[in-house]
């Protein structure tokens, strides 16, 4: 029996416990869960943009070395719970910051407008324009400090080393960027550990241990398999991947890693036997190792991220074979937002694409084989953004 799935349960509040195989993390029976994952792997800085200044790895922390600007997180988040460790290195003097629900800097700034927790010295903590985000006492200058920032709604709240710091009602965005600022002309050498995210209302699509929640469709060959906690593609020529379940408007959130040469898609709002082309069917988001001299004459709307047939992406942000990409697909009705590795690279409306109201609105998901080895993990999937 089908199963329409149009929206999600909003969910609430988790702490850093032990990550289940789905990445749902609870901390007692009133915090609903949501999908955990770690922005920083200790050892690179793989998922961060960096612009206008310069960080590195040191000693499993992210160091800011120089420079007026921001490392940012790939995805934009809405309801959220951010953990993370810093440690200021002058003496005196010190002053970062931590940026949430923020857009882009503006031309010519090197920072978002808002909204920022300000690691300077005594303001440690504090929100500017946010009427009550404030606290003093609570860090420990000279040493690690631990926040935890749960931004619900138009609420946010913060907690410093394990105590209640403030919380504050009148957000205005909805939506928007994570970013550690640099500030080092102003004092801003800092240190970062253990970032971590709950994104609240994202349930996860694969358990890291079997196929549970998904079906291998077509000839009767097994070509997906589970190893290492990551979904595989095997290479076998036959089989493609498909959701239990079929979705309506949501935001799909997943990283693929290709071999050389390496070719993919994800099938979105397909039909059940995997139709995702023409009048009636679902759509085909591409993934590709589009540098690889072999497509050396693609069309433009077969470079990775493009929605494949229909709209181009707008730029092409691959990284190399062997190097995980992180992709999220946020659909809307007609509106389809591609985002590649950080990068909006489609934000595609039927006005501007007819071929797109002639598309399903519903649909199942899918993971398409190529007859090449591909690797998917942390793939999940909650309400539509903005």
């Amino acid at each position: 029996m089908k199963r329409h799935v149009p929206s999600f349960a909003l969910v609430i509040l988790c702490g850093l416990l032990p990550i289940s195989p789905a990445g749902a993390v609870t901390e007692g029976d009133s915090e609903p869960d949501g999908f955990a994952t770690s922005l920083f792997d200790g050892k690179t800085l793989d998922g961060w943009i960096v612009t206008g200044c310069e960080a590195d790895v040191t000693d499993g922390a992210i160091a800011i070395q120089s420079g007026n600007g921001l490392l940012r997180a790939a995805g934009q988040y809405t309801d959220f719970v951010l953990e993370l460790d810093w440690k200021a290195l002058k003496e005196d003097r010190w002053d970062s910051g931590i940026y949430f629900r923020c857009e882009l800097p503006p031309k010519g700034r090197p920072w978002p407008s808002r909204y920022q927790i300000n690691l300077r010295k005594d303001l440690e903590g504090n929100c500017s324009g946010l009427e009550g985000a404030a606290s003093e006492g609570l860090c420990k200058p000279g040493q690690w400090n631990r926040f935890k920032l749960t931004v619900v709604g138009s609420t946010a709240a913060l907690q410093i080393n394990g105590k209640e710091a403030w919380k504050a009602d009148g957000l205005e965005a909805d939506c928007g960027y994570l970013c550690l600022q640099a500030e080092v002309p102003g004092g801003g050498q800092f240190l970062f550990r253990n970032v971590r995210i709950t994104e609240l209302g994202h349930t996860s699509l694969f358990d890291g241990k079997s196929l549970a929640g998904w079906k291998e469709v077509g000839n009767g060959n097994e070509c997906w398999k589970v190893a290492d906690g990551l979904l595989t593609c095997t290479g076998q020529r036959g089989s493609w991947l498909r959701s239990i379940e079929e979705h309506g408007d949501f935001n799909l959130r997943l990283e693929y890693k290709l071999k050389s040469a390496g070719n993919s898609g994800v099938y979105v709002r397909a039909s059940e036997d995997g139709d995702h082309h023409g009048e009636d069917g679902g759509v085909e988001i591409q993934i590709l190792d589009d540098v690889h001299p072999r497509y050396a004459d693609l069309k433009p709307y077969q470079f990775s991220g493009s929605i494949y047939k229909v709209a181009a992406a707008q730029q092409r942000v691959s990284r190399p074979a062997g190097q995980w990409n992180q992709m999220e697909i946020n659909c809307r009705g007609t509106d389809y937002r591609i985002t590649h590795n950080g990068v909006v690279v489609i934000d595609a409306k039927a006005s501007e694409f007819p071929e797109l109201d002639k598309r399903r609105r519903s649909g199942f998901l899918g993971l398409q084989n190529h007859s090449e080895e591909v690797f998917f993990r942390n793939i999940r999937i909650g309400p539509p953004q903005p």
